[in-house]
């Protein structure tokens, strides 16, 4: 069978991270969904996502095809659903269609001659950014479980401090000595090639995907996600960073996400509670305006090839665009506009020559070219967002 993964309604309220990815392709607990369902599913799959991401995400149409909601997650259960789905079945949660059948010369698809089949079990889902960060404990249990099955763990380094051994997992070539670990909370999976610097404490659910580093001397809670070749130090707590960003020195970060290739400054420090305690606000690109995420504690959303520069300080609920770069002294407002130069005391548009050529440079020291692709991805979300921006 052939499975293809699509946005759905969700697509909107995860940007700015879906500006520049599918939703397919965001990261939480340890894989990202599309690792997930091809894991369950023992199967590649494709996307239908924006036209403009098609390039890089592109779809492949087959005789017989079952499109996914990809911002459904899967499990056991629900893999095993999709994966017996035949002609005119679909698969419902409540009104939400999860997946259903189609052919290939098949010209529109009408649920009402479908037979629905409805989904009564429980299934993580992501419907808003900050679900990310909210259900990555969950996430990491599910994905600790799936990856570890069956497999046996590197020996834990006998300079470890460890509680609750038999949840830890070490990958082959991962480092760490004279760390603590403490998987009493939740698992902690140590990832390929991965490094764990001396000093440092863990508290799991946590996650280090493969090349990913902890800095010395961190102090990191769960539950917390470094993505692959992502580095941070300092403190987190209930963090996700999707791959190839750095929080890597002293500072707090906590109840936030940062998509690829973002940089924090040194001693940079997010809010992630309000001073009155009172439910935090995140900026919503649906109804551009504030909407309430019925949270307490919510920190910094911040999209793709964003930085900041050192001691940035952000407010509680701040959401930050693609290739932004904020520096300056004070708080910066808590919604920067995609492609934005500056800080507190204003900003300016952001040139995308200026932005690519940064682009270039940093992902160059990872060994990772800066292609036409993306340039035209991001060239895209330049236009985008120009209505975000004052120019």
């Amino acid at each position: 069978m052939n499975y293809i993964l699509f946005d759905g309604p969700a697509r909107i309220a995860l940007l700015p991270f879906t500006f520049t990815r599918p939703v397919a392709d965001i990261r939480i607990g340890i894989l990202t969904i599309r690792e997930k369902w091809e894991m369950r599913l023992g199967s590649t799959t494709t996307t239908v996502t924006e036209d403009y991401l098609s390039e890089k995400f592109p779809m492949v149409e087959m005789e017989e095809n079952v499109m996914i909601n990809a911002s459904f997650l899967p499990n056991a259960i629900l893999a095993e659903r999709i994966g017996n789905l035949q002609k005119n079945q679909a698969i419902f949660k409540g009104d939400d269609v999860i997946g259903f059948y189609t052919q290939e010369n098949q010209e529109e698809v009408d649920f009402e001659t479908y037979e629905i089949i409805e989904f009564e079990g429980e299934c993580l889902r992501v419907e808003h950014t900050w679900d990310i960060f909210a259900n990555n404990d969950a996430a990491i249990r599910e994905d600790f479980e799936l990856i570890t099955e069956d497999r046996k763990s590197q020996p834990i380094p006998k300079s470890v401090n460890v509680i609750s051994p038999q949840n830890i997992f070490i990958e082959e070539g991962a480092t760490l000595n004279f760390v603590t670990l403490n998987a009493s909370t939740g698992p902690i999976y140590i990832g390929k090639n991965s490094e764990i610097m001396e000093g440092t404490v863990i508290r799991g659910p946590f996650a280090l995907c493969e090349s990913g580093r902890v800095k010395l001397a961190s102090k990191v809670y769960g539950a917390t996600t470094v993505g692959p070749h992502s580095v941070i130090g300092g403190e987190v707590n209930n963090a996700v960073l999707f791959g190839y960003s750095n929080k890597g020195h002293d500072g707090f970060l906590g109840n936030s996400v940062l998509g690829e290739w973002c940089n924090i400054g040194a001693d940079t420090n997010t809010s992630n509670l309000k001073n009155n305690y009172d439910e935090v606000k995140l900026w919503s690109y649906e109804t551009e305006g504030f909407a309430k995420t019925g949270l307490q504690f919510c920190g910094l959303m911040m999209g793709d090839h964003s930085k900041c520069g050192i001691n940035t300080m952000f407010n509680t609920g701040t959401v930050v665009g693609v290739s932004a770069n904020i520096f300056g002294s004070g708080f910066p407002r808590n919604f920067v506009p995609s492609f934005s130069w500056g800080g507190n005391s204003g900003f300016t548009t952001y040139l995308t020559s200026k932005a690519f050529e940064t682009a270039r440079l940093v992902m160059s020291r990872r060994n990772v070219d800066f292609d036409e692709t993306e340039a035209r991805i991001l060239e895209h979300v330049f236009e985008l967002t120009k209505k975000w921006r004052k120019e």
